[in-house]
Protein backbone atom coordinates (compact mmCIF):
# COMPACT_ATOMS: atom_id res chain seq x y z
CA UNK A 1 0.00 0.00 0.00
CA UNK A 2 0.90 3.54 -0.38
CA UNK A 3 -0.48 6.92 -0.06
CA UNK A 4 -0.58 9.75 -2.87
CA UNK A 5 -1.10 12.52 -0.63
CA UNK A 6 0.66 11.71 2.59
CA UNK A 7 1.15 15.00 3.10
CA UNK A 8 -2.64 14.87 4.26
CA UNK A 9 -1.65 12.66 7.52
CA UNK A 10 -1.05 16.37 9.12
CA UNK A 11 -4.36 16.87 9.52
CA UNK A 12 -4.31 14.02 12.23
CA UNK A 13 -3.97 16.23 15.01
CA UNK A 14 -7.41 17.43 14.84
CA UNK A 15 -8.00 14.09 16.37
CA UNK A 16 -6.62 14.31 19.59
CA UNK A 17 -7.38 18.14 19.76
CA UNK A 18 -11.08 17.04 19.06
CA UNK A 19 -11.06 14.00 21.63
CA UNK A 20 -9.93 17.05 24.32
CA UNK A 21 -12.54 18.85 23.36
CA UNK A 22 -15.04 16.14 24.23
CA UNK A 23 -12.85 15.56 28.09
CA UNK A 24 -13.41 19.14 28.45
CA UNK A 25 -17.19 19.43 27.44
CA UNK A 26 -18.53 16.01 29.17
CA UNK A 27 -16.32 17.87 32.49
CA UNK A 28 -17.75 21.20 32.17
CA UNK A 29 -20.79 20.20 31.98
CA UNK A 30 -20.73 17.67 34.81
CA UNK A 31 -19.49 20.88 36.87
CA UNK A 32 -22.00 23.25 35.74
CA UNK A 33 -24.85 20.84 36.69
CA UNK A 34 -23.21 20.36 40.40
CA UNK A 35 -23.67 23.80 40.84
CA UNK A 36 -27.65 24.04 40.81
CA UNK A 37 -28.71 20.80 41.95
CA UNK A 38 -27.96 18.47 44.74
CA UNK A 39 -26.26 14.97 44.38
CA UNK A 40 -29.95 13.43 44.44
CA UNK A 41 -31.58 15.57 42.37
CA UNK A 42 -28.98 15.49 39.50
CA UNK A 43 -29.21 11.71 39.46
CA UNK A 44 -33.23 11.87 39.35
CA UNK A 45 -32.79 14.74 36.24
CA UNK A 46 -30.26 12.68 34.53
CA UNK A 47 -31.77 9.49 34.66
CA UNK A 48 -32.98 9.57 31.48
CA UNK A 49 -29.11 10.50 29.71
CA UNK A 50 -27.06 7.68 29.12
CA UNK A 51 -23.31 8.71 29.56
CA UNK A 52 -22.16 6.03 27.97
CA UNK A 53 -24.17 6.71 25.01
CA UNK A 54 -22.80 9.61 25.21
CA UNK A 55 -19.32 8.56 25.43
CA UNK A 56 -19.56 6.24 22.68
CA UNK A 57 -21.65 8.72 19.87
CA UNK A 58 -17.95 10.62 20.90
CA UNK A 59 -15.90 7.83 20.11
CA UNK A 60 -17.83 7.32 16.38
CA UNK A 61 -17.09 11.68 15.87
CA UNK A 62 -13.11 10.62 16.19
CA UNK A 63 -13.34 8.03 14.07
CA UNK A 64 -14.98 9.54 11.86
CA UNK A 65 -12.32 12.23 11.91
CA UNK A 66 -9.60 9.26 11.12
CA UNK A 67 -11.01 7.87 8.37
CA UNK A 68 -11.72 11.32 6.73
CA UNK A 69 -8.05 11.95 6.92
CA UNK A 70 -7.15 8.76 5.67
CA UNK A 71 -9.23 8.99 2.39
CA UNK A 72 -7.57 12.58 2.20
CA UNK A 73 -4.07 10.66 2.24
CA UNK A 74 -5.52 8.81 -0.43
CA UNK A 75 -4.73 4.91 0.16
CA UNK A 76 -3.70 2.83 -2.69
CA UNK A 77 -3.46 -0.42 -3.49
CA UNK A 78 -3.79 -2.99 -6.64
CA UNK A 79 -2.34 -1.68 -10.18
CA UNK A 80 -3.75 -1.26 -14.01
CA UNK A 81 -1.78 -0.38 -16.77
CA UNK A 82 -2.54 2.75 -18.39
CA UNK A 83 -1.49 4.03 -22.06
CA UNK A 84 0.25 7.09 -21.68
CA UNK A 85 0.50 9.69 -24.46
CA UNK A 86 2.72 12.61 -24.81
CA UNK A 87 1.60 15.27 -26.98
CA UNK A 88 3.55 18.42 -27.76
CA UNK A 89 5.18 20.93 -30.07
CA UNK A 90 8.43 21.15 -31.31
CA UNK A 91 9.67 24.76 -29.84
CA UNK A 92 13.24 26.17 -30.54
CA UNK A 93 14.30 29.16 -28.58
CA UNK A 94 16.69 31.18 -31.14
CA UNK A 95 18.40 34.08 -28.01
CA UNK A 96 20.54 37.25 -29.23
CA UNK A 97 23.64 36.87 -27.08
CA UNK A 98 25.35 40.43 -29.11
CA UNK A 99 27.01 42.86 -26.63
CA UNK A 100 23.85 44.95 -27.51
CA UNK A 101 21.99 42.48 -24.70
CA UNK A 102 23.82 44.07 -22.17
CA UNK A 103 21.97 47.11 -22.51
CA UNK A 104 20.17 48.29 -19.34
CA UNK A 105 16.65 49.92 -20.66
CA UNK A 106 15.16 46.54 -19.47
CA UNK A 107 16.16 45.64 -16.12
CA UNK A 108 18.70 44.09 -14.68
CA UNK A 109 19.98 43.99 -18.68
CA UNK A 110 18.48 42.48 -21.51
CA UNK A 111 20.26 39.47 -21.47
CA UNK A 112 19.63 39.08 -17.46
CA UNK A 113 16.02 39.50 -18.12
CA UNK A 114 15.61 37.27 -20.78
CA UNK A 115 16.87 34.25 -19.54
CA UNK A 116 14.48 34.72 -16.47
CA UNK A 117 11.59 34.98 -18.99
CA UNK A 118 12.81 31.82 -21.02
CA UNK A 119 12.99 29.69 -17.54
CA UNK A 120 9.21 30.76 -16.98
CA UNK A 121 8.38 30.09 -20.25
CA UNK A 122 9.83 26.89 -20.17
CA UNK A 123 8.44 25.87 -16.65
CA UNK A 124 5.11 26.02 -18.11
CA UNK A 125 5.51 24.46 -21.59
CA UNK A 126 3.04 21.06 -21.38
CA UNK A 127 5.14 18.12 -22.99
CA UNK A 128 6.57 20.13 -25.90
CA UNK A 129 10.24 19.65 -27.00
CA UNK A 130 11.98 22.55 -26.43
CA UNK A 131 15.87 23.21 -28.10
CA UNK A 132 17.96 26.22 -27.71
CA UNK A 133 20.00 28.28 -30.26
CA UNK A 134 22.40 31.04 -29.40
CA UNK A 135 23.02 34.01 -32.23
CA UNK A 136 25.60 36.86 -32.47
CA UNK A 137 27.62 37.56 -35.28
CA UNK A 138 27.30 33.55 -35.94
CA UNK A 139 24.84 30.84 -34.45
CA UNK A 140 24.41 27.54 -33.29
CA UNK A 141 22.68 25.31 -31.50
CA UNK A 142 22.98 25.55 -28.16
CA UNK A 143 20.38 22.66 -27.17
CA UNK A 144 18.92 20.06 -29.53
CA UNK A 145 15.29 19.22 -29.09
CA UNK A 146 14.55 17.92 -25.81
CA UNK A 147 11.72 16.86 -23.13
CA UNK A 148 14.46 17.21 -20.29
CA UNK A 149 13.62 21.00 -19.59
CA UNK A 150 16.33 20.80 -16.75
CA UNK A 151 18.97 19.62 -18.79
CA UNK A 152 17.62 22.40 -21.30
CA UNK A 153 18.16 25.34 -18.31
CA UNK A 154 21.52 24.29 -17.95
CA UNK A 155 22.32 25.20 -21.41
CA UNK A 156 20.35 28.41 -20.77
CA UNK A 157 22.09 29.40 -17.59
CA UNK A 158 25.42 29.53 -19.53
CA UNK A 159 24.11 32.24 -21.94
CA UNK A 160 26.04 35.68 -22.24
CA UNK A 161 27.54 38.22 -24.57
CA UNK A 162 30.92 36.60 -24.22
CA UNK A 163 29.99 32.80 -25.74
CA UNK A 164 30.10 33.63 -29.21
CA UNK A 165 33.34 35.94 -29.61
CA UNK A 166 32.02 37.45 -33.04
CA UNK A 167 30.83 40.85 -32.84
CA UNK A 168 27.38 41.58 -34.30
CA UNK A 169 23.77 39.76 -34.86
CA UNK A 170 22.86 37.77 -37.31
CA UNK A 171 19.07 37.08 -37.59
CA UNK A 172 19.03 35.29 -40.80
CA UNK A 173 21.98 32.80 -39.43
CA UNK A 174 19.61 32.30 -36.22
CA UNK A 175 16.93 31.35 -38.37
CA UNK A 176 18.77 28.96 -40.34
CA UNK A 177 20.13 27.23 -37.18
CA UNK A 178 16.99 27.22 -35.87
CA UNK A 179 15.41 25.45 -39.25
CA UNK A 180 18.41 22.62 -38.87
CA UNK A 181 17.44 22.13 -35.22
CA UNK A 182 13.49 20.69 -35.93
CA UNK A 183 12.90 17.08 -37.27
CA UNK A 184 13.01 17.21 -40.97
CA UNK A 185 10.48 14.53 -41.00
CA UNK A 186 7.55 16.87 -39.62
CA UNK A 187 6.78 20.09 -41.49
CA UNK A 188 3.70 20.84 -39.02
CA UNK A 189 3.61 21.35 -35.09
CA UNK A 190 7.03 23.64 -35.65
CA UNK A 191 7.42 27.05 -33.82
CA UNK A 192 10.55 29.28 -33.32
CA UNK A 193 10.84 32.12 -30.75
CA UNK A 194 12.98 34.75 -31.39
CA UNK A 195 14.15 37.07 -29.11
CA UNK A 196 16.69 39.72 -29.88
CA UNK A 197 17.09 43.64 -30.55
CA UNK A 198 16.50 43.36 -34.49
CA UNK A 199 19.54 44.80 -35.43
CA UNK A 200 20.21 42.78 -38.12
CA UNK A 201 23.92 43.21 -39.69
CA UNK A 202 23.57 40.00 -42.38
CA UNK A 203 20.54 41.76 -44.53
CA UNK A 204 18.89 38.44 -45.61
CA UNK A 205 16.87 37.86 -42.52
CA UNK A 206 13.51 38.21 -44.35
CA UNK A 207 14.91 35.72 -46.76
CA UNK A 208 15.32 33.17 -43.89
CA UNK A 209 11.82 34.06 -42.73
CA UNK A 210 10.38 32.91 -46.17
CA UNK A 211 12.23 29.62 -45.89
CA UNK A 212 10.64 28.93 -42.65
CA UNK A 213 7.13 29.70 -44.06
CA UNK A 214 8.10 27.52 -46.90
CA UNK A 215 8.89 24.41 -44.12
CA UNK A 216 5.86 25.25 -41.85
CA UNK A 217 7.79 26.69 -39.20
CA UNK A 218 5.42 29.80 -37.48
CA UNK A 219 8.06 32.66 -36.14
CA UNK A 220 7.46 34.40 -33.19
CA UNK A 221 9.68 37.35 -32.87
CA UNK A 222 10.28 39.25 -29.11
CA UNK A 223 11.78 42.11 -29.58
CA UNK A 224 14.01 43.83 -26.26
CA UNK A 225 14.89 46.77 -25.62
CA UNK A 226 13.88 50.61 -26.96
CA UNK A 227 13.67 51.88 -30.44
CA UNK A 228 14.68 55.21 -28.96
CA UNK A 229 18.56 53.79 -28.59
CA UNK A 230 20.44 53.48 -25.46
CA UNK A 231 24.19 53.10 -25.02
CA UNK A 232 25.77 49.41 -24.36
CA UNK A 233 27.62 49.25 -20.98
CA UNK A 234 31.01 47.07 -20.62
CA UNK A 235 32.61 46.42 -16.99
CA UNK A 236 36.57 45.25 -16.53
CA UNK A 237 37.47 42.54 -14.47
CA UNK A 238 37.24 45.74 -11.71
CA UNK A 239 34.16 46.06 -12.40
CA UNK A 240 34.40 49.93 -13.51
CA UNK A 241 31.70 50.44 -16.66
CA UNK A 242 32.36 51.81 -19.54
CA UNK A 243 30.15 52.27 -22.36
CA UNK A 244 31.21 51.13 -25.98
CA UNK A 245 32.80 53.33 -28.90
CA UNK A 246 33.12 53.45 -32.51
CA UNK A 247 36.54 53.81 -34.01
CA UNK A 248 35.79 57.95 -33.98
CA UNK A 249 35.53 57.75 -30.46
CA UNK A 250 31.32 58.02 -30.60
CA UNK A 251 29.05 56.16 -28.35
CA UNK A 252 27.59 53.52 -29.83
CA UNK A 253 23.71 53.18 -28.81
CA UNK A 254 21.70 49.77 -29.78
CA UNK A 255 18.00 50.44 -31.18
CA UNK A 256 15.19 48.02 -31.29
CA UNK A 257 14.52 47.23 -34.86
CA UNK A 258 10.96 46.71 -34.63
CA UNK A 259 9.82 46.70 -38.29
CA UNK A 260 12.24 44.22 -39.45
CA UNK A 261 10.74 41.73 -36.66
CA UNK A 262 7.22 42.33 -37.75
CA UNK A 263 7.98 41.31 -41.32
CA UNK A 264 9.50 38.00 -40.08
CA UNK A 265 6.83 37.40 -38.03
CA UNK A 266 3.89 38.23 -40.63
CA UNK A 267 5.99 36.06 -43.52
CA UNK A 268 5.48 32.72 -41.02
CA UNK A 269 2.42 33.56 -40.07
CA UNK A 270 3.81 34.44 -36.17
CA UNK A 271 3.46 37.38 -34.50
CA UNK A 272 5.62 39.66 -33.32
CA UNK A 273 5.56 40.93 -29.51
CA UNK A 274 7.33 43.86 -27.88
CA UNK A 275 9.33 43.34 -24.81
CA UNK A 276 8.85 46.06 -22.72
CA UNK A 277 10.42 47.12 -18.68
CA UNK A 278 8.03 45.67 -16.12
CA UNK A 279 6.61 43.42 -18.97
CA UNK A 280 7.59 40.44 -20.66
CA UNK A 281 5.62 38.93 -23.95
CA UNK A 282 6.33 35.44 -23.69
CA UNK A 283 3.29 34.91 -21.34
CA UNK A 284 1.28 36.24 -24.72
CA UNK A 285 3.68 33.52 -26.99
CA UNK A 286 2.56 30.69 -24.58
CA UNK A 287 -1.07 31.54 -25.49
CA UNK A 288 -0.40 31.30 -28.78
CA UNK A 289 1.25 28.18 -28.56
CA UNK A 290 -2.07 26.51 -26.55
CA UNK A 291 -4.23 27.14 -29.26
CA UNK A 292 -2.03 25.42 -31.97
CA UNK A 293 -2.83 21.56 -32.75
CA UNK A 294 -0.17 19.36 -31.31
CA UNK A 295 1.23 16.01 -32.06
CA UNK A 296 1.55 12.55 -30.30
CA UNK A 297 5.37 12.60 -29.66
CA UNK A 298 5.30 9.30 -27.97
CA UNK A 299 3.42 6.76 -25.71
CA UNK A 300 4.24 3.87 -23.81
CA UNK A 301 2.46 1.76 -21.10
CA UNK A 302 2.66 2.35 -17.35
CA UNK A 303 1.74 0.54 -14.26
CA UNK A 304 -1.30 3.07 -12.03
CA UNK A 305 -1.58 2.26 -8.41
CA UNK A 306 -5.27 2.14 -8.25
CA UNK A 307 -7.01 5.00 -5.56
CA UNK A 308 -9.04 3.43 -2.91
CA UNK A 309 -10.09 6.55 -0.89
CA UNK A 310 -13.48 5.59 -1.12
CA UNK A 311 -13.12 2.53 1.49
CA UNK A 312 -12.02 5.10 4.57
CA UNK A 313 -14.31 8.14 2.78
CA UNK A 314 -17.43 4.91 2.88
CA UNK A 315 -16.55 4.03 6.34
CA UNK A 316 -16.37 7.70 7.21
CA UNK A 317 -19.91 8.11 5.97
CA UNK A 318 -20.93 5.56 7.59
CA UNK A 319 -19.93 5.98 11.12
CA UNK A 320 -21.26 9.85 10.69
CA UNK A 321 -24.73 8.55 9.87
CA UNK A 322 -24.63 5.87 13.00
CA UNK A 323 -23.64 8.81 15.75
CA UNK A 324 -26.86 10.47 13.90
CA UNK A 325 -29.06 7.71 14.22
CA UNK A 326 -28.36 6.63 17.59
CA UNK A 327 -29.86 8.02 20.52
CA UNK A 328 -27.78 9.65 24.09
CA UNK A 329 -30.83 8.47 25.91
CA UNK A 330 -31.04 5.14 27.99
CA UNK A 331 -34.08 2.64 27.06
CA UNK A 332 -36.61 2.36 29.85
CA UNK A 333 -38.54 -0.81 30.63
CA UNK A 334 -42.26 -0.29 30.91
CA UNK A 335 -43.93 -2.22 33.88
CA UNK A 336 -47.73 -2.94 33.52
CA UNK A 337 -48.89 -3.45 36.35
CA UNK A 338 -53.00 -4.92 36.82
CA UNK A 339 -54.94 -7.71 37.97
CA UNK A 340 -56.65 -9.91 35.33
CA UNK A 341 -60.40 -10.20 35.48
Amino acid sequence: MRFGSPHMFWLLWIVPLLGGFFIYAFRKKRKTLARFAQVEMLRRMTDGISRGRQVFKAFLLLLVAFFSVLALARPQFGTKMELMRRKGLDVVVAVDVSLSMYAEDIKPNRMARSKQEIGKFVDRLAGDRVALVAFAGEAFLQCPLTSDYGAFKIFLDVLGPDLIPTPGTDIAGAIENSLKAFDPKDRKYRVLVLMTDGEDHSGQAEKMAEEAAKMGVAVYTVGIGLPSGVPIPLKDEQGNVTYKKDRNGNVVTTRLDEVLLQKIALATNGKYYHAEPGRFELEDVLKEIGKMEKRELDSERMSQYEDRFQIPLGIALFLLLAEMLISDRRKRRKEWEGRFT
